[in-house]
């Protein structure tokens, strides 16, 4: 494999280098020396501490494009973070110019009785370091992995955030080869192992920027890694969670909701994202979450 077909985005192109350490300060990670699992983790970590889970663009009325420059100057240059499509097509990008072979994956995400959601529900990374060791990268889950996975590994995997398990997937729903993700003992998402193009996840991510039945378009949240937690806004509620626990206090004036965003997450704003009305206020599976925050 040649450095270009490292290089390459879906569409063939390549980061200019200006771009790559534009992305590099936005996470505060230094250009790493090879593509090595270190280097890996370090910026796995790095970019869920500085890069938010968020859907402020579907509440804005902002166009989400699946377009890998686009999304890279998202959350590069306009300092934005995303949901899964977006974070984790920046995120491979990053990568696969810092010398890792990147392929995007599918997966569904599991309810808490094992049902899977649509096809194309959620977008993972297949990473391949400089030894040839395939990882499972996802900076776009919210509440997940610290580290990425050896996607290959089907022992106990340690993390900060549990123990996690990749394991065949179980139940009539899971096609062969698939495989399911599981952190302490419940299954995540179903995930599929065949490379996929952007492209390909067109429809999913529609469905989850438009449709009443999607999470996303029933609340705002915006959630990132800490070091001793999480921290997030869910509406106009500000969570901080750690060891020590949860508090949560209200954002009850539109200046402080606005603090919050630029204080806690970089996040300038002129309009405020608001639910549309008839969506609701859902409630999700957990704090800063794919499947709510």
């Amino acid at each position: 494999m040649t450095d270009h077909d490292r290089s390459a985005g879906p569409t063939g192109a390549v980061l200019p280098d200006g771009l790559v350490d534009t992305y590099l300060r936005r996470i505060g990670a230094e250009r790493p020396a090879r593509p090595d699992a270190g280097a890996l983790r370090e910026l796995h970590l790095r970019h869920l501490r500085t890069v938010p889970f968020e859907n402020l663009s579907i509440h804005l009325g902002e166009e989400i494009v699946l377009d890998e420059r686009a999304l890279v100057d998202k959350v590069a240059v306009a300092r934005r973070g995303g949901f899964c499509y977006e974070l984790n097509t920046a995120f491979g990008a990053l990568l696969r110019a810092l010398g890792h072979r990147v392929e995007l994956l599918q997966a569904r995400v599991l309810d808490d009785r094992g049902r899977p959601g649509i096809p194309y529900d959620h977008m993972a990374l297949l990473v391949e370091t400089g030894d040839g060791t395939r990882w499972l990268a996802d900076v776009g889950f919210g509440d997940h992995s610290h580290r990425p996975l050896l996607l290959d590994a089907r022992g106990e995997q340690d993390d900060p955030a549990g123990t996690f398990l990749i394991r065949s997937a179980d139940g009539p729903d899971g096609a062969a080869g698939d495989l399911d993700v599981v952190r302490d003992g419940v299954p995540r998402y179903r995930l599929e192992p065949r490379p996929r193009r952007l492209a390909d996840f067109t429809a999913g991510a529609w469905y989850h920027r438009t449709s009443p039945d999607s999470h996303f378009t029933r609340k705002v949240i915006c959630s990132r890694l800490t070091g001793d937690g999480r921290i997030s806004i869910s509406d106009r509620r500000l969570l901080r969670t750690s060891a020590g626990g949860r508090t949560e206090r209200r954002l009850g004036t539109d200046a402080e909701l606005r603090e919050a965003y630029r204080d806690l997450f970089g996040i300038v704003l002129d309009a405020l994202p608001a639910v549309r009305e008839g969506n609701g206020g859902g409630s999700g599976a957990g704090d800063g979450g794919e499947a709510g925050a």
